[in-house]
């Protein structure tokens, strides 16, 4: 019993999966208090498959099929291993944890690394962000972005590249990314911590102009990135950079229009447990998860809008 809560507290899993899996390994058939279905007359209340908790139900799936199903009668094997992808970065469960009723954990690791090394995940991430746009009554590519950088703890995994961030008192990892006012994810880049967010306005902000065909023309940012240099970097790249400041000095938490945009991206991305800390080995595998991220959360923003047309 304790060795099953360990694995729920470190990996996300409920107690009922656990424990099947143990008594599978034993031999042994599962016992549940609901057999059959009922239980002294009452019926079996039912139990959302959890597909549903990461934006990816089996009704919402084909807003992406052109994107990422090749083969059209391996819908099934394809929609299992995006859902095993994500199930890896929602709960954290490492690749060989995989439940054993998805496809095996190397099969899943490979089809991953192959999607994302062709893109397909950022240029599904930017159709479903015009989409969104959209459907809120903006144009499909942003004018303003805003940029910001969170620092994540660094785990014996990641430990190797990781620095120090003087200021959050933290040995880790440094997320610097651009987010359009609606907080959707533009560009990302990982650093160790002890890298100078002024030194990444140049690479972001190329970034951004990649990704929105250089329609954003101003960047939000805050006081971390004051400076000539950052300015200068900014405007190499067609984008005004425009720091927000208060009008007076403050103690405590200020809310800073339109700062606060980020900010909740961030909060955003610490609903999925894999990315509250930095346990990759390497940082690509940190960006490209945060990816994988922000498409599950606006796959299912878009699934509610086709559900309610």
């Amino acid at each position: 019993m304790r060795l099953d809560l360990g694995i729920v507290v470190r990996f996300g899993f409920s107690g009922r999966h656990v424990a099947d899996w143990f008594e599978q390994a034993a031999g042994v058939e599962p016992i549940h208090p609901f057999e059959g279905g009922k239980l002294d007359g009452f019926e079996r209340p039912p139990r959302p498959a959890p597909v549903d908790d990461l934006g990816l139900k089996q009704s919402d799936h084909g807003l992406g099929e052109s994107i990422i199903v090749r083969v059209a009668d391996a819908a099934d094997a394809q929609f299992d291993a995006r859902f095993s992808k994500a199930l890896g970065v929602s709960t954290g469960a490492p690749w060989r944890w995989m439940p054993q009723d998805l496809p095996p954990w190397a099969a899943v690791y490979q089809q991953a690394q192959r999607w994302l090394s062709a893109g397909c995940f950022e240029q599904r991430a930017e159709d479903l962000r015009a989409v969104l746009r959209l459907a809120a009554g903006h144009k499909a590519e942003p004018s303003a972005a805003i940029l910001d950088s969170r620092t994540l703890r660094a785990t014996p995994e990641s430990g190797e590249r990781a620095g120090y961030d003087g200021a959050k008192r933290k040995q880790g990892s440094k997320l610097h990314m651009a987010v359009d006012t609606l907080g959707h994810l533009l560009a990302l880049h990982v650093t160790p911590a002890n890298a100078d967010d002024r030194a990444q306005v140049e690479h972001l902000t190329k970034a951004v102009q990649a990704a929105t065909g250089d329609s954003v023309e101003v960047a939000f940012v805050d006081q971390g990135y004051t400076g000539d240099k950052a300015a200068t970097a900014a405007r190499e790249h067609g984008i005004e950079r425009e720091v927000v400041r208060l009008p007076e000095a403050k103690r405590g938490f200020v809310l800073q229009p339109p700062s606060w945009v980020v900010e909740r991206s961030f909060a955003w991305a610490t609903r999925f447990r894999r990315l509250v800390k930095d346990y990759e080995r390497y940082a690509t595998t940190l960006a490209d998860l945060h990816i994988v991220a922000f498409t599950c959360l606006m796959l299912e923003k878009a699934a509610l809008l086709v559900a309610g047309s």
